[in-house]
Protein backbone atom coordinates (compact mmCIF):
# COMPACT_ATOMS: atom_id res chain seq x y z
CA UNK A 1 0.00 0.00 0.00
CA UNK A 2 2.94 2.09 0.60
CA UNK A 3 4.60 1.42 -2.56
CA UNK A 4 1.73 2.23 -4.84
CA UNK A 5 1.54 6.46 -3.70
CA UNK A 6 5.52 6.18 -4.77
CA UNK A 7 4.79 5.22 -7.57
CA UNK A 8 2.12 7.20 -8.62
CA UNK A 9 4.07 10.62 -7.94
CA UNK A 10 7.08 9.16 -10.01
CA UNK A 11 4.67 8.86 -12.39
CA UNK A 12 3.55 12.09 -12.31
CA UNK A 13 6.77 13.68 -12.26
CA UNK A 14 7.93 12.01 -14.83
CA UNK A 15 4.69 13.08 -17.25
CA UNK A 16 5.37 16.95 -15.75
CA UNK A 17 9.30 16.59 -16.87
CA UNK A 18 8.68 15.17 -20.21
CA UNK A 19 6.46 17.82 -21.39
CA UNK A 20 8.66 20.58 -20.34
CA UNK A 21 11.79 19.14 -22.49
CA UNK A 22 9.50 18.74 -25.67
CA UNK A 23 8.36 22.51 -24.64
CA UNK A 24 11.55 23.75 -25.07
CA UNK A 25 12.48 21.96 -28.00
CA UNK A 26 9.18 23.00 -30.17
CA UNK A 27 9.92 26.72 -28.30
CA UNK A 28 13.54 26.44 -30.05
CA UNK A 29 12.51 25.79 -33.26
CA UNK A 30 10.05 28.18 -32.95
CA UNK A 31 12.04 30.76 -32.14
CA UNK A 32 14.24 30.40 -34.79
CA UNK A 33 11.88 31.52 -37.32
CA UNK A 34 12.47 34.65 -35.99
CA UNK A 35 16.35 34.72 -37.59
CA UNK A 36 15.33 35.78 -41.06
CA UNK A 37 15.45 38.53 -43.44
CA UNK A 38 12.31 37.30 -44.59
CA UNK A 39 8.91 39.39 -43.33
CA UNK A 40 6.66 37.00 -44.17
CA UNK A 41 8.35 34.20 -42.15
CA UNK A 42 8.57 36.84 -39.05
CA UNK A 43 4.67 37.56 -38.99
CA UNK A 44 4.08 33.96 -39.22
CA UNK A 45 6.45 33.40 -36.35
CA UNK A 46 4.57 35.80 -34.49
CA UNK A 47 1.08 34.43 -34.80
CA UNK A 48 2.68 30.91 -34.26
CA UNK A 49 3.75 32.88 -30.81
CA UNK A 50 1.25 34.11 -29.68
CA UNK A 51 -1.18 31.04 -29.84
CA UNK A 52 1.66 28.31 -28.60
CA UNK A 53 0.81 29.60 -24.24
CA UNK A 54 4.37 29.94 -23.77
CA UNK A 55 4.56 32.20 -20.91
CA UNK A 56 7.11 34.12 -22.29
CA UNK A 57 5.40 34.99 -25.58
CA UNK A 58 4.39 38.33 -23.84
CA UNK A 59 7.78 39.48 -23.33
CA UNK A 60 9.22 38.41 -26.14
CA UNK A 61 6.79 40.03 -28.43
CA UNK A 62 6.84 43.45 -26.12
CA UNK A 63 10.33 43.39 -27.00
CA UNK A 64 10.43 42.46 -30.83
CA UNK A 65 7.89 45.42 -30.81
CA UNK A 66 10.85 47.33 -28.89
CA UNK A 67 13.65 46.22 -31.31
CA UNK A 68 15.00 44.26 -28.36
CA UNK A 69 14.68 40.80 -29.52
CA UNK A 70 18.56 39.77 -31.33
CA UNK A 71 19.52 36.53 -33.12
CA UNK A 72 22.77 34.75 -34.24
CA UNK A 73 22.80 34.32 -38.21
CA UNK A 74 25.05 31.32 -37.38
CA UNK A 75 23.05 29.05 -35.27
CA UNK A 76 19.55 30.72 -35.40
CA UNK A 77 19.68 31.56 -31.60
CA UNK A 78 17.29 33.93 -30.31
CA UNK A 79 17.98 36.79 -27.53
CA UNK A 80 16.16 39.72 -26.00
CA UNK A 81 16.86 42.57 -23.45
CA UNK A 82 14.31 43.38 -20.78
CA UNK A 83 12.83 46.59 -20.24
CA UNK A 84 15.33 46.56 -16.71
CA UNK A 85 18.40 46.48 -18.99
CA UNK A 86 19.09 42.82 -17.94
CA UNK A 87 19.75 39.65 -20.89
CA UNK A 88 18.02 37.02 -21.71
CA UNK A 89 18.15 33.19 -23.39
CA UNK A 90 15.05 33.39 -25.39
CA UNK A 91 14.69 29.56 -25.33
CA UNK A 92 15.50 28.86 -22.00
CA UNK A 93 14.13 31.90 -20.13
CA UNK A 94 17.80 32.24 -18.69
CA UNK A 95 19.48 35.67 -17.46
CA UNK A 96 22.58 36.04 -19.25
CA UNK A 97 25.50 38.50 -18.13
CA UNK A 98 25.66 39.71 -21.56
CA UNK A 99 24.67 39.13 -24.69
CA UNK A 100 27.43 37.19 -27.38
CA UNK A 101 28.74 39.48 -29.42
CA UNK A 102 27.75 39.61 -33.26
CA UNK A 103 24.16 39.51 -33.04
CA UNK A 104 21.10 41.12 -35.24
CA UNK A 105 18.16 42.84 -34.18
CA UNK A 106 15.14 41.02 -35.40
CA UNK A 107 13.30 43.39 -38.06
CA UNK A 108 9.57 44.41 -37.84
CA UNK A 109 8.01 46.02 -40.54
CA UNK A 110 3.74 47.74 -40.49
CA UNK A 111 2.44 44.82 -41.04
CA UNK A 112 4.42 42.45 -38.81
CA UNK A 113 3.93 45.88 -36.00
CA UNK A 114 0.20 45.49 -36.68
CA UNK A 115 0.18 41.52 -36.02
CA UNK A 116 2.42 42.18 -32.78
CA UNK A 117 -0.17 44.58 -31.43
CA UNK A 118 -3.07 42.31 -32.16
CA UNK A 119 -1.24 39.41 -30.34
CA UNK A 120 -0.67 41.68 -27.23
CA UNK A 121 -3.92 42.57 -27.38
CA UNK A 122 -4.67 38.83 -27.10
CA UNK A 123 -3.23 38.27 -23.99
CA UNK A 124 -4.39 41.45 -22.78
CA UNK A 125 -7.91 39.90 -23.01
CA UNK A 126 -7.64 37.60 -20.02
CA UNK A 127 -5.72 40.12 -17.67
CA UNK A 128 -8.05 40.26 -14.26
CA UNK A 129 -8.81 44.13 -14.60
CA UNK A 130 -11.75 44.73 -16.31
CA UNK A 131 -10.54 48.23 -17.56
CA UNK A 132 -7.60 46.60 -19.31
CA UNK A 133 -9.89 43.78 -21.20
CA UNK A 134 -11.92 46.22 -22.24
CA UNK A 135 -9.61 48.40 -23.71
CA UNK A 136 -7.76 45.04 -25.14
CA UNK A 137 -11.26 44.32 -27.04
CA UNK A 138 -11.26 47.98 -28.22
CA UNK A 139 -7.88 47.52 -29.54
CA UNK A 140 -8.94 43.89 -30.93
CA UNK A 141 -12.14 45.54 -33.07
CA UNK A 142 -9.53 47.93 -34.34
CA UNK A 143 -7.12 45.72 -35.31
CA UNK A 144 -9.38 43.30 -36.63
CA UNK A 145 -6.83 40.76 -37.22
CA UNK A 146 -8.27 37.27 -37.74
CA UNK A 147 -4.90 35.75 -36.00
CA UNK A 148 -7.12 37.24 -32.55
CA UNK A 149 -10.41 35.69 -33.27
CA UNK A 150 -9.61 32.49 -31.29
CA UNK A 151 -8.14 34.58 -28.38
CA UNK A 152 -11.37 37.12 -28.88
CA UNK A 153 -13.88 34.11 -28.38
CA UNK A 154 -11.70 32.26 -25.59
CA UNK A 155 -12.51 35.52 -23.46
CA UNK A 156 -15.88 35.82 -24.61
CA UNK A 157 -16.82 32.42 -23.15
CA UNK A 158 -14.93 33.19 -19.99
CA UNK A 159 -16.15 37.21 -19.34
CA UNK A 160 -18.42 37.89 -16.77
CA UNK A 161 -18.58 41.71 -16.87
CA UNK A 162 -21.25 43.04 -19.07
CA UNK A 163 -19.41 46.35 -20.89
CA UNK A 164 -16.52 44.10 -21.51
CA UNK A 165 -18.67 41.00 -23.19
CA UNK A 166 -20.58 43.68 -25.61
CA UNK A 167 -16.88 44.99 -26.01
CA UNK A 168 -16.01 41.53 -27.03
CA UNK A 169 -18.59 40.75 -28.91
CA UNK A 170 -17.69 44.00 -30.82
CA UNK A 171 -14.63 42.91 -31.99
CA UNK A 172 -15.53 39.30 -32.82
CA UNK A 173 -18.49 40.86 -34.95
CA UNK A 174 -15.45 43.53 -36.38
CA UNK A 175 -13.38 40.49 -37.04
CA UNK A 176 -15.56 38.55 -39.17
CA UNK A 177 -17.17 41.24 -40.85
CA UNK A 178 -13.43 41.61 -42.73
CA UNK A 179 -13.44 37.65 -43.11
CA UNK A 180 -13.90 36.96 -46.78
CA UNK A 181 -13.89 33.24 -45.65
CA UNK A 182 -16.69 33.66 -42.96
CA UNK A 183 -20.39 32.37 -43.89
CA UNK A 184 -22.69 35.08 -45.28
CA UNK A 185 -25.05 34.41 -41.68
CA UNK A 186 -22.27 34.96 -39.67
CA UNK A 187 -21.53 38.01 -41.25
CA UNK A 188 -24.84 38.84 -41.16
CA UNK A 189 -25.57 38.89 -37.45
CA UNK A 190 -22.00 40.30 -37.12
CA UNK A 191 -23.38 43.58 -39.01
CA UNK A 192 -26.35 43.89 -36.42
CA UNK A 193 -23.97 44.16 -33.75
CA UNK A 194 -21.55 46.64 -35.63
CA UNK A 195 -24.95 48.37 -36.25
CA UNK A 196 -25.74 48.37 -32.54
CA UNK A 197 -22.59 49.93 -31.85
CA UNK A 198 -23.02 52.88 -33.96
CA UNK A 199 -20.09 55.14 -33.77
CA UNK A 200 -17.84 56.56 -36.64
CA UNK A 201 -15.86 53.37 -36.13
CA UNK A 202 -18.64 51.31 -37.19
CA UNK A 203 -19.60 52.98 -39.66
CA UNK A 204 -17.00 53.35 -41.23
CA UNK A 205 -16.45 48.96 -41.02
CA UNK A 206 -19.99 48.77 -42.88
CA UNK A 207 -18.89 50.82 -45.57
CA UNK A 208 -15.27 48.64 -46.24
CA UNK A 209 -17.57 45.77 -47.22
CA UNK A 210 -15.93 44.83 -50.25
CA UNK A 211 -17.42 44.22 -53.64
CA UNK A 212 -16.26 40.80 -53.67
CA UNK A 213 -19.31 40.49 -50.66
CA UNK A 214 -22.68 38.14 -51.48
CA UNK A 215 -25.21 40.67 -52.43
CA UNK A 216 -27.27 39.81 -49.27
CA UNK A 217 -24.32 41.23 -47.08
CA UNK A 218 -23.62 44.39 -48.85
CA UNK A 219 -27.49 45.26 -49.17
CA UNK A 220 -27.79 44.22 -44.90
CA UNK A 221 -24.26 46.50 -44.77
CA UNK A 222 -25.85 49.60 -46.63
CA UNK A 223 -29.13 49.34 -44.98
CA UNK A 224 -27.05 49.09 -41.45
CA UNK A 225 -24.74 52.21 -42.49
CA UNK A 226 -27.75 54.39 -43.49
CA UNK A 227 -29.11 53.70 -40.04
CA UNK A 228 -25.97 54.07 -38.32
CA UNK A 229 -25.53 57.65 -40.35
CA UNK A 230 -28.91 59.01 -39.07
CA UNK A 231 -28.15 57.94 -35.25
CA UNK A 232 -24.90 59.78 -35.75
CA UNK A 233 -26.40 63.24 -37.12
CA UNK A 234 -28.90 63.52 -34.56
CA UNK A 235 -25.89 62.55 -31.73
CA UNK A 236 -24.43 65.45 -33.98
CA UNK A 237 -27.07 67.62 -33.14
CA UNK A 238 -27.01 66.78 -29.33
CA UNK A 239 -23.14 66.97 -29.27
CA UNK A 240 -23.26 70.96 -30.93
CA UNK A 241 -26.22 71.70 -28.39
CA UNK A 242 -24.32 70.66 -25.25
CA UNK A 243 -21.02 72.74 -26.84
CA UNK A 244 -23.42 75.91 -27.05
CA UNK A 245 -24.38 74.91 -23.47
CA UNK A 246 -20.81 74.57 -22.12
CA UNK A 247 -19.90 77.81 -23.85
CA UNK A 248 -23.06 80.24 -23.11
CA UNK A 249 -22.71 78.90 -19.26
CA UNK A 250 -18.68 80.30 -19.79
CA UNK A 251 -20.26 83.30 -21.64
CA UNK A 252 -22.94 83.89 -18.64
CA UNK A 253 -19.98 83.58 -15.70
CA UNK A 254 -18.28 86.51 -17.78
CA UNK A 255 -21.38 88.57 -18.13
CA UNK A 256 -22.99 88.35 -15.79
CA UNK A 257 -21.02 91.18 -13.88
CA UNK A 258 -20.95 93.04 -16.41
CA UNK A 259 -24.34 93.03 -16.46
CA UNK A 260 -24.45 94.73 -13.01
CA UNK A 261 -21.99 96.96 -13.74
CA UNK A 262 -22.96 98.32 -17.22
CA UNK A 263 -26.76 97.05 -16.80
CA UNK A 264 -27.70 98.55 -13.75
CA UNK A 265 -25.45 101.61 -13.12
CA UNK A 266 -24.89 102.46 -16.35
CA UNK A 267 -21.58 102.14 -16.82
CA UNK A 268 -19.58 101.38 -20.08
CA UNK A 269 -16.89 99.07 -17.95
CA UNK A 270 -13.90 97.92 -20.75
CA UNK A 271 -11.61 96.92 -18.08
CA UNK A 272 -13.97 94.13 -17.20
CA UNK A 273 -12.14 91.49 -18.85
CA UNK A 274 -8.95 92.39 -16.49
CA UNK A 275 -11.49 91.46 -13.70
CA UNK A 276 -11.75 88.15 -15.22
CA UNK A 277 -8.01 87.98 -16.26
CA UNK A 278 -7.20 88.77 -12.12
CA UNK A 279 -9.26 86.09 -11.09
CA UNK A 280 -7.22 83.43 -12.84
CA UNK A 281 -4.22 85.08 -12.01
CA UNK A 282 -5.71 84.93 -8.20
CA UNK A 283 -6.01 81.02 -8.60
CA UNK A 284 -2.65 80.60 -9.90
CA UNK A 285 -1.17 82.78 -6.76
CA UNK A 286 -3.26 80.86 -4.25
CA UNK A 287 -2.22 77.16 -5.82
CA UNK A 288 1.36 78.53 -5.67
CA UNK A 289 1.33 79.57 -2.50
CA UNK A 290 0.03 76.53 -1.34
CA UNK A 291 2.33 74.39 -3.22
CA UNK A 292 4.95 76.63 -1.23
CA UNK A 293 3.83 75.07 1.75
CA UNK A 294 4.06 71.77 0.89
CA UNK A 295 0.19 71.26 0.20
CA UNK A 296 -0.33 69.35 -3.26
CA UNK A 297 -4.29 69.05 -2.84
CA UNK A 298 -5.30 70.51 -6.25
CA UNK A 299 -9.12 70.48 -5.93
CA UNK A 300 -8.58 72.43 -2.11
CA UNK A 301 -6.14 75.38 -3.92
CA UNK A 302 -8.87 75.51 -6.54
CA UNK A 303 -11.93 76.00 -3.20
CA UNK A 304 -9.58 78.63 -2.21
CA UNK A 305 -9.04 80.43 -4.73
CA UNK A 306 -13.27 81.18 -5.19
CA UNK A 307 -13.07 83.60 -2.41
CA UNK A 308 -9.46 84.91 -3.01
CA UNK A 309 -10.50 85.57 -6.54
CA UNK A 310 -13.76 87.00 -5.93
CA UNK A 311 -12.08 89.52 -2.72
CA UNK A 312 -9.17 90.27 -5.40
CA UNK A 313 -11.31 91.16 -8.35
CA UNK A 314 -13.91 93.20 -5.78
CA UNK A 315 -11.43 95.24 -4.50
CA UNK A 316 -9.83 95.83 -7.18
CA UNK A 317 -12.96 97.12 -8.79
CA UNK A 318 -14.12 99.07 -5.32
CA UNK A 319 -10.66 101.19 -5.92
CA UNK A 320 -11.37 101.80 -9.46
CA UNK A 321 -14.93 103.37 -8.79
CA UNK A 322 -13.91 105.13 -5.87
CA UNK A 323 -11.07 106.65 -7.63
CA UNK A 324 -12.36 106.90 -11.37
CA UNK A 325 -15.76 106.10 -12.21
CA UNK A 326 -17.53 108.13 -9.55
CA UNK A 327 -16.25 111.22 -11.32
CA UNK A 328 -17.49 110.19 -14.86
CA UNK A 329 -21.34 109.15 -13.58
CA UNK A 330 -23.61 110.14 -16.85
CA UNK A 331 -20.93 110.38 -19.07
CA UNK A 332 -20.55 107.22 -20.67
CA UNK A 333 -18.00 107.82 -23.46
CA UNK A 334 -15.57 109.01 -20.79
CA UNK A 335 -16.32 105.81 -19.06
CA UNK A 336 -15.21 104.11 -21.97
CA UNK A 337 -11.99 105.92 -22.32
CA UNK A 338 -10.96 106.03 -18.65
CA UNK A 339 -11.49 101.99 -18.28
CA UNK A 340 -9.91 101.12 -21.29
CA UNK A 341 -6.68 103.08 -19.98
CA UNK A 342 -7.07 101.24 -16.64
CA UNK A 343 -7.41 98.23 -18.37
CA UNK A 344 -4.14 98.44 -20.43
CA UNK A 345 -2.60 99.64 -16.97
CA UNK A 346 -3.83 96.44 -15.24
CA UNK A 347 -2.29 94.04 -18.37
CA UNK A 348 0.74 95.79 -18.08
CA UNK A 349 0.88 95.64 -14.33
CA UNK A 350 0.47 91.64 -14.62
CA UNK A 351 3.57 91.34 -17.07
CA UNK A 352 5.68 93.05 -14.44
CA UNK A 353 4.30 90.88 -11.27
CA UNK A 354 4.07 87.34 -13.52
CA UNK A 355 5.83 87.60 -16.83
CA UNK A 356 4.22 87.84 -20.06
CA UNK A 357 4.09 84.07 -20.72
CA UNK A 358 1.63 82.07 -20.13
CA UNK A 359 1.12 80.00 -16.44
CA UNK A 360 -0.27 76.54 -15.63
CA UNK A 361 -3.31 76.32 -13.49
CA UNK A 362 -3.82 72.63 -11.97
CA UNK A 363 -6.65 70.93 -12.56
CA UNK A 364 -8.43 68.98 -10.07
CA UNK A 365 -8.56 64.97 -10.74
CA UNK A 366 -12.33 65.07 -10.70
CA UNK A 367 -12.13 67.41 -13.72
CA UNK A 368 -10.66 65.20 -15.73
CA UNK A 369 -12.11 62.56 -18.60
CA UNK A 370 -15.43 62.78 -19.91
CA UNK A 371 -18.57 61.48 -19.91
CA UNK A 372 -19.60 59.04 -22.97
CA UNK A 373 -23.23 59.46 -23.71
CA UNK A 374 -24.30 57.59 -26.56
CA UNK A 375 -21.97 58.99 -29.86
CA UNK A 376 -21.98 62.34 -27.14
CA UNK A 377 -19.06 63.58 -24.92
CA UNK A 378 -19.45 65.70 -21.97
CA UNK A 379 -15.82 66.40 -20.89
CA UNK A 380 -16.33 67.02 -16.88
CA UNK A 381 -13.89 70.24 -16.93
CA UNK A 382 -17.13 71.84 -18.45
CA UNK A 383 -19.91 70.26 -16.90
CA UNK A 384 -18.30 71.68 -13.60
CA UNK A 385 -17.90 74.98 -15.04
CA UNK A 386 -21.83 74.44 -15.97
CA UNK A 387 -22.28 73.93 -12.34
CA UNK A 388 -20.45 76.65 -10.83
CA UNK A 389 -22.14 79.28 -13.74
CA UNK A 390 -25.68 77.53 -12.23
CA UNK A 391 -24.49 78.30 -8.70
CA UNK A 392 -22.88 81.54 -9.25
CA UNK A 393 -26.26 82.94 -10.66
CA UNK A 394 -28.42 81.48 -8.82
CA UNK A 395 -26.36 82.93 -5.51
CA UNK A 396 -26.50 86.48 -7.32
CA UNK A 397 -30.23 86.15 -7.70
CA UNK A 398 -31.24 85.72 -3.92
CA UNK A 399 -28.66 88.34 -2.71
CA UNK A 400 -30.24 91.18 -5.22
CA UNK A 401 -33.73 89.62 -3.81
CA UNK A 402 -33.59 88.60 -0.23
CA UNK A 403 -30.41 91.09 1.62
CA UNK A 404 -30.96 94.79 2.28
CA UNK A 405 -27.69 95.31 -0.07
CA UNK A 406 -30.06 93.74 -3.21
CA UNK A 407 -33.24 95.78 -1.91
CA UNK A 408 -30.75 98.91 -1.88
CA UNK A 409 -29.13 98.39 -4.65
CA UNK A 410 -32.98 98.01 -6.58
CA UNK A 411 -33.84 101.39 -5.06
CA UNK A 412 -30.98 103.10 -6.11
CA UNK A 413 -31.70 101.37 -10.16
CA UNK A 414 -35.09 102.16 -10.08
CA UNK A 415 -34.89 105.82 -8.38
CA UNK A 416 -31.90 107.49 -7.10
CA UNK A 417 -33.24 110.56 -6.32
CA UNK A 418 -35.99 109.07 -4.37
CA UNK A 419 -33.78 106.27 -2.38
CA UNK A 420 -31.64 109.24 -1.14
CA UNK A 421 -34.49 110.33 0.24
CA UNK A 422 -34.94 107.59 2.17
CA UNK A 423 -31.75 107.72 3.58
CA UNK A 424 -30.14 105.39 1.04
CA UNK A 425 -26.08 106.71 1.06
CA UNK A 426 -26.26 106.25 -3.05
CA UNK A 427 -21.98 106.73 -3.23
CA UNK A 428 -21.70 103.42 -0.95
CA UNK A 429 -23.82 101.42 -3.00
CA UNK A 430 -22.41 102.46 -6.10
CA UNK A 431 -18.82 101.34 -4.89
CA UNK A 432 -20.34 98.01 -3.39
CA UNK A 433 -22.26 97.43 -6.58
CA UNK A 434 -19.26 97.88 -9.10
CA UNK A 435 -17.27 95.61 -6.71
CA UNK A 436 -20.11 92.91 -6.65
CA UNK A 437 -19.90 93.09 -10.33
CA UNK A 438 -16.12 92.85 -10.78
CA UNK A 439 -15.86 89.90 -7.94
CA UNK A 440 -17.82 87.91 -10.02
CA UNK A 441 -15.71 88.79 -12.70
CA UNK A 442 -12.87 86.90 -10.71
CA UNK A 443 -15.11 83.86 -10.22
CA UNK A 444 -15.48 83.65 -14.28
CA UNK A 445 -11.30 83.89 -14.21
CA UNK A 446 -11.24 81.05 -11.49
CA UNK A 447 -13.78 78.88 -14.27
CA UNK A 448 -11.56 79.82 -17.65
CA UNK A 449 -8.30 79.15 -15.72
CA UNK A 450 -9.38 75.46 -15.89
CA UNK A 451 -10.00 75.61 -19.68
CA UNK A 452 -7.67 78.82 -21.24
CA UNK A 453 -4.51 80.04 -20.62
CA UNK A 454 -3.98 81.97 -17.64
CA UNK A 455 -2.15 85.18 -19.27
CA UNK A 456 -2.33 89.24 -19.37
CA UNK A 457 -5.05 88.32 -22.11
CA UNK A 458 -6.87 86.30 -21.01
CA UNK A 459 -9.89 88.88 -20.80
CA UNK A 460 -10.04 90.66 -23.77
CA UNK A 461 -11.04 87.11 -25.61
CA UNK A 462 -14.60 88.08 -23.61
CA UNK A 463 -15.08 91.35 -23.23
CA UNK A 464 -16.92 91.75 -26.96
CA UNK A 465 -19.11 89.12 -26.66
CA UNK A 466 -19.93 89.84 -22.98
CA UNK A 467 -21.68 93.02 -23.86
CA UNK A 468 -23.13 91.07 -26.60
CA UNK A 469 -24.63 88.88 -24.04
CA UNK A 470 -25.56 92.21 -21.66
CA UNK A 471 -27.02 94.12 -24.71
CA UNK A 472 -29.23 91.00 -26.34
CA UNK A 473 -30.27 89.13 -23.25
CA UNK A 474 -31.80 93.12 -22.04
CA UNK A 475 -29.56 95.90 -20.20
CA UNK A 476 -30.31 95.45 -16.56
CA UNK A 477 -31.71 92.29 -15.97
CA UNK A 478 -30.51 88.84 -14.86
CA UNK A 479 -32.40 86.44 -16.60
CA UNK A 480 -32.27 88.10 -19.80
CA UNK A 481 -28.48 87.62 -19.45
CA UNK A 482 -28.69 84.41 -18.63
CA UNK A 483 -30.94 83.50 -22.02
CA UNK A 484 -28.27 85.80 -23.56
CA UNK A 485 -26.03 84.15 -22.79
CA UNK A 486 -26.96 80.82 -23.31
CA UNK A 487 -28.18 81.21 -27.13
CA UNK A 488 -25.34 83.23 -28.00
CA UNK A 489 -23.01 79.89 -27.18
CA UNK A 490 -26.26 77.54 -29.07
CA UNK A 491 -26.29 80.04 -32.33
CA UNK A 492 -22.41 80.28 -32.40
CA UNK A 493 -21.89 76.75 -31.98
CA UNK A 494 -24.26 75.55 -34.51
CA UNK A 495 -23.02 78.35 -37.07
CA UNK A 496 -19.63 77.04 -36.84
CA UNK A 497 -20.22 73.89 -38.50
CA UNK A 498 -21.54 75.24 -41.41
CA UNK A 499 -19.96 78.86 -41.50
CA UNK A 500 -16.88 78.38 -39.71
CA UNK A 501 -15.68 80.08 -36.57
CA UNK A 502 -14.79 83.35 -38.04
CA UNK A 503 -17.60 83.39 -40.50
CA UNK A 504 -20.00 82.02 -37.87
CA UNK A 505 -18.97 84.57 -35.31
CA UNK A 506 -19.83 87.47 -38.11
CA UNK A 507 -23.21 86.03 -38.67
CA UNK A 508 -23.69 86.34 -35.07
CA UNK A 509 -22.59 89.94 -35.29
CA UNK A 510 -24.84 91.07 -37.75
CA UNK A 511 -27.92 89.08 -36.38
CA UNK A 512 -27.00 91.32 -32.98
CA UNK A 513 -27.12 94.58 -34.71
CA UNK A 514 -30.29 93.83 -36.76
CA UNK A 515 -32.00 92.49 -33.65
CA UNK A 516 -31.39 95.88 -31.53
CA UNK A 517 -32.71 97.67 -34.58
CA UNK A 518 -36.13 96.06 -33.97
CA UNK A 519 -35.48 96.03 -30.45
CA UNK A 520 -33.34 98.22 -28.72
CA UNK A 521 -33.72 97.22 -25.33
CA UNK A 522 -33.08 93.78 -25.64
CA UNK A 523 -35.19 90.76 -24.86
CA UNK A 524 -36.32 92.01 -21.62
CA UNK A 525 -36.69 95.33 -20.86
CA UNK A 526 -35.65 96.84 -17.94
CA UNK A 527 -36.29 100.57 -16.23
CA UNK A 528 -32.62 101.71 -14.92
CA UNK A 529 -30.76 104.97 -14.44
CA UNK A 530 -29.47 104.38 -18.10
CA UNK A 531 -32.30 104.23 -19.89
CA UNK A 532 -34.20 106.96 -17.78
CA UNK A 533 -31.02 108.97 -18.82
Amino acid sequence: MRREPCILGFLLLLLALIPSGTRAAERSQLLASFASENFSEIDNAVVALAASGEELAPALLSALAERRLFYNAADKHVFWKGENGKNFDASTGAELPVLPAGLKPVRINNRVRATIEAALGSFALMAPDPAKRREAAELAFKTRSASSLSAVERARGKETDTSVRRALDEARAAIILGNAEATPEDRLDAIKVIRDRGDQDGLALLRSIGAAAPASVKSAAEVAAASVENRLALWAIVQNAWYGLSLGSVLLLAAIGLAVTFGVMGVINMAHGEMVMLGAYATFAVQEMMRAQGSHEVGLALACAVPAAFVVSGATGIVIERCVIRFLYGRPLETLLATFGISLILQQAVRTAFGASNREVDTPAFMFGSLQIGAMQVTLNRLAILVFAAGVFIALLLVLRFTSFGLRTRAVTQNRRMASSMGIHTSTIDALTFGLGSGIAGLAGVALSQIDNVSPNLGQGYIIDCFLVVVFGGVGNLWGTLIGALSIGMIEKFLEPFAGAVLGKIALLVFIIFFIQKRPRGLFALRSRAIEA
